[in-house]
């Protein structure tokens, strides 16, 4: 239930509908609360005050109107400019960070400011009555109103500032590389520690056979519940073995995890293994940390193709991605091999350090082919990553990366000059690896 629950609020986070309605319905009883203080007090503020308050019932709602009808109007220019600006990340950039942006909070509170103070208006207009219908002007909601239509004035001028901000590549690659990073802190909390060695002692698997779950929905593994999956292996006194981990797309019917034991896999039991797995139709860095360096990978091939030809771009890609993997490099991945009370009950399926290094620039480098600049900054990030592990595992995985790098230089840069500040980098790199 709970990984349902996060699901379905990160859906929530990530909607356009979700938080203005919440301020609509807060610019809706902030109204009913004054009209009814207005009624059920009698403080006379527009005799007190004339000149603030004392407008009168066409008055107010002439003031009223005009506020209701400009915030509606700036309601659909905002839209308009949130749609303008996600097209031009989209065919820019790349889609996949469409989710981020959507989810920024900014966006989402400055539609609902504007649709909330069209809606307080329509609200307190109802009330306002002439002299013929028994008077009634609820000055302090009038009043709220005005000071609303400031407030939405300030909001539209800073989200001018805003989505001009939110467009550059450099805060789009920053909010990603940013995102990523809250995921390794999360995932991957211990520290390696420095004579660490990557690698699980072998475990020997029971001779029974295995029992197939199959998926019952198709679509990516948004995230998974793995103390359910061993709460119910110890129950069952069974070893479970996961055929798909985080990220990975999965067919309806297809092996989902497979059971050791005899006999088959019965409803009640492909029900309650399901339920564990949240699948839905796109990949989130929650729990994939993979898909947040997948995200700042497509953008630096976009910037790397022939139609782009945007090094700079790119380049940041770079850096941003070392800074993640430097992060990861000083943190222990999970084992994925699970014990309880000594006794194997799940084989886990993780990401491991040289998968995801290998996300992170088999394809730029592949893509880089006669680019100095770009296969130089991958072997100076690969320096940075190296200096914080003292892994002897993870220094070889290194290792093989700058030789890849090194042979795409070696093949492709035909100026010595050119190839000069590849092969200087590519000694610091040997010297920090040894």
């Amino acid at each position: 239930m709970i990984p349902r629950l996060r699901h379905w609020w990160r859906e929530m986070r990530s909607s356009f509908w979700f938080v203005p309605a919440v301020i609509v319905l807060g610019a809706v009883g902030l109204a009913g609360c004054l009209v009814a203080l207005d009624a059920s007090i009698e403080l006379h503020v527009d005799k007190q005050w004339p000149l603030v308050f004392g407008a009168g019932a066409a008055g107010s709602r002439g003031l009223l109107a005009t506020v209701a009808s400009s915030m509606i109007t700036v309601a659909g220019v905002v839209f308009s400019i949130t749609i303008v600006a996600l097209s031009l990340t989209s065919s820019q950039y790349t889609s996949r960070v469409l989710r981020n942006f959507m989810r920024d909070w900014t966006n989402q509170v400055v539609l609902g400011v504007f649709l909330g103070i069209f809606a307080y208006c329509l609200m307190v207009l109802r009330t306002i009555r002439e002299e013929g219908e028994g008077s009634f002007v609820p000055s302090l909601a009038v009043i709220g109103g005005l000071i609303l239509a400031f407030v939405g004035i300030a909001v539209l001028i800073y989200f001018i500032h805003h989505i001009s901000l939110s467009i550059q590549a450099s805060s789009i690659i920053a909010a990603a590389a940013e995102e990523t990073i809250a995921a390794v802190e999360k995932l991957f909390p211990e520290a390696l520690g420095d004579d660490a060695e990557e690698g699980d002692s072998e475990v020997k698997l029971p001779e029974s056979s295995w029992i197939e779950v199959g998926a019952r929905t198709t679509g990516y593994i948004e995230s998974i519940d793995e103390g359910a999956i061993l709460v119910w292996a110890r129950k069952h006194q069974s070893i479970v073995r996961m055929d798909r981990g985080i990220g990975e797309f999965i067919v309806e019917g297809c092996p989902l995890m497979s059971i050791a034991g005899p006999g088959g896999a019965d409803e009640e039991m492909v029900a309650a293994l399901n339920e564990i797995y949240v699948i839905g139709r796109q990949r989130t860095v929650e729990q994939d940390a993979g898909f947040g360096i997948r995200q700042i990978v497509d953008i630096a091939m976009k910037a790397l193709s022939p139609g782009v030809n945007d090094t700079t771009t790119a380049v940041t890609c770079v850096d941003h991605l070392a800074a993640i993997l430097a992060r990861l490099a000083a943190r222990r991945l999970a084992s994925p091999r699970r014990f309880d009370e000594g006794e194997l009950r799940v084989i886990a399926r993780g990401p491991s350090f040289e998968s995801l290094l290998g996300e992170a620039f088999d394809q730029i480098r592949q893509n880089a082919e006669g680019n100095p600049a770009i296969l130089q900054r991958q072997l100076e990030s690969l320096e940075v990553i190296a200096g914080r592990t003292a892994c002897s595992h993870r220094k070889r995985s290194l290792r093989r990366q700058a030789e890849l790098i090194v042979a795409v230089a070696e093949r492709t840069i035909n100026s010595s000059h050119d190839a000069a500040g590849v092969k200087t980098a590519s000694m610091r790199l040997s010297r920090v690896l040894d």
